[in-house]
């Protein structure tokens, strides 16, 4: 019997310890530890931030739907990472000794890169977790109550733009729905080089979509754009050209602000002596294995993906909701072969589809493989998207209740339609398909 630790419990953590569990069998044990006692749906928390979504709707309790699949659960911290004894040490003192180590853990929020950023410490708002997202929309109210200039973007170092855009044109939807919008000058301030980067050097016709949408709501943009201090109701960004140099300085006055900020790791990974970066990013192999502990896999935001070039300000590369799972099914994969003593074979496709809801439209894009080249470069928009975005969070939040993480029918749906989570494989002499 093997002992499987996943460390972290939300888009891809869940998955793997109901795949996990689905596939290697009921004779090994499974243990799911989180920092939080609920997991939550994030692409929801731009709805949550204008108050179209509550909490309740969005986060489920982890431990009922673990113990009905025989997963235990532990709803702590994780303090510090022993590979070389493969423990984890838990905050308050407590041990966990595993086998084998997936970790899932999402990213550390790294407001403090830029002075006066973030919505504790700082004066922009976040909608990178529920807690976030919550605050954000109390600024909303004061905002509504009070109308005035808005500044919605990303950080420096950021890699997760789409909720930014999607923030920004719900915030313009859910406005004009209160007749404030002719009272509120938004503008998008982004580390990307143009409109619709989104940090993968634009999906299709992306910078023409998004550059029409904006244009066609009334929305300015500072692209290339360091921002570099944040004060109450004023932020300080340097926009550089295409050569990295300063040609503009701005202040910009705002009201309310959200700023996506740049990820690292979480401290009990990135402290682990050859795991990771520089920034903390869980560093793998193709098949979502580490190259320094054999016994440990890795994905989603945590995992460290080079950009896709360079850019005057540093961008990263997002990592989307079917891109992480297919890495998910590519580990659990490569856990069987492992765990029979083969090596492992599998890698995710690493495709994209995605979804951004824009009030009463919206965006989506569709990218095989995600990073480029690409095979399937396809960007596009309509009302379509905003209908389809709210079947999505219902039918996922379904998928972590029920615990299965691929319906035989969205295997086979998705199939259809291009997109699979494993790559073919290239089987090696005497190994059987």
């Amino acid at each position: 019997m093997a002992h499987i630790v996943i460390l972290g419990a939300g888009i891809g953590g869940l998955p793997a310890a109901y795949e996990a569990r689905a596939k290697l069998g009921s004779e090994h044990r499974i243990t799911v530890i989180n920092s939080v006692d609920y997991f939550q749906f994030v692409p929801s928390n731009p709805w949550v931030a204008v108050g179209w979504r509550s909490r309740d709707q969005v986060v489920l309790p982890i431990a009922p739907y673990l113990e009905r699949k025989g997963i235990e659960f532990i709803g702590r911290p994780a303090q510090s990472i022993d590979a070389a004894s493969s423990t984890i040490v838990l905050q308050g003192g407590d041990s966990v000794s595993y086998d084998f180590l997936i970790i899932t853990t999402g990213p550390k929020l790294a407001f403090d890169e830029v002075e006066g950023a973030g919505p504790h410490a700082g004066f922009t708002q976040s909608i990178c977790t529920i807690d976030h997202a919550e605050k954000c929309f109390e600024d909303f109210e004061r905002l509504c109550a009070q109308p005035g200039p808005v500044i919605i973007g990303a950080m420096p170092g950021a890699s997760c733009f789409g909720p930014a855009y999607e923030y920004t044109m719900i915030l313009d939807a859910a406005l004009r729905k209160r007749r404030l919008r002719s009272k509120v000058p938004i503008t998008f301030v982004t580390a990307e080089p143009y409109i619709g980067h989104l940090g993968l050097d634009g999906v299709g016709d992306s910078k023409g979509i998004m550059e029409h949408e904006f244009r066609d709501h009334d929305i300015r943009w500072v692209t290339n754009a360091r921002t570099t201090k944040v004060e109450s109701g004023k932020m300080h960004v340097d926009e550089l050209d295409a050569l990295g140099n300063v040609f503009r300085k701005h202040e910009l006055p705002f009201r309310h602000s959200m700023m996506l900020p740049a990820f690292k790791g979480v401290d009990a990974v990135a402290k682990v002596e050859g795991l990771c970066n520089p920034r903390g990013f869980v560093i793998v192999d193709e098949h979502q294995r580490s190259p320094k502990y054999p016994n440990i896999y890795s994905a989603g935001v945590c995992i460290a993906i080079p950009p896709v070039g360079p850019t005057p300000v540093p961008c990263g590369v997002p990592k989307t909701g079917f891109m992480i799972e297919s890495m998910v099914t590519a580990i659990v994969h490569n856990l069987e072969e492992q765990m029979a003593g083969a090596q492992p074979t599998h890698k995710g496709t690493w495709q994209a589809i995605c979804l951004a809801d824009f009030g009463t439209t919206g965006a989506a894009f569709a990218a095989i493989p995600q990073i480029p080249p690409r095979d399937v470069n396809w960007f596009g928009s309509g009302k379509w998207v905003h209908l389809a975005k709210i079947a999505f969070e219902k039918y996922f939040m379904r998928k972590m209740r029920t615990g299965n993480s691929e319906p035989i029918y969205e295997k086979y749906v998705m199939k259809l339609i291009g997109f699979k989570r494993l790559q073919d494989r290239v089987l090696r002499p005497g190994q059987s398909s």
